[in-house]
């Protein structure tokens, strides 16, 4: 059986799709763009600010299964532009210790919903 992941603390899905799928001991985490679930709007100042809001979106999904970014094994970073790279990964580095980090991959995208810079999914294990 499947167990689906939802948490009023990250963006409500908008489509069909679920935040996050509990499969056994496997959670595979939706992309999540940088909308700020307290007011649904954009988080869109800097690019710094932007990740910084996928990445507590995330937490917020990871805690909704019991789990924290210690759990994660894959990620996934789609971004808009290859130059604002070491701006997100300075981000996205400040969540994870360096010896146990997770997989990952980063890939520059045409377009991404909402017309975000930047969206992350992950995979985590208990």
């Amino acid at each position: 059986m499947k167990k689906i992941i939802f948490t009023e603390k990250a963006p409500s899905p908008i489509g069909p799709y679920s935040q996050a799928v509990l499969k056994g001991d496997t959670l595979y985490a939706s992309g999540q763009i940088a909308i700020n679930p307290a007011t649904g709007e954009l988080v869109l100042d800097t690019i710094e600010a932007e990740t910084e809001q996928v990445m507590q979106n995330m937490k917020a999904v990871l805690q909704a299964a019991g789990m924290t970014f210690e759990n994660i094994v894959k990620t996934t970073i789609f971004i808009m532009d290859m130059n604002d790279f070491g701006k997100i990964n300075t981000i996205y580095g400040s969540y994870f210790n360096e010896k146990t980090a997770p997989a990952r991959e980063t890939v520059q995208v045409a377009c991404l919903p909402k017309n975000v810079n930047v969206e992350i999914s992950m995979i985590a294990i208990l």
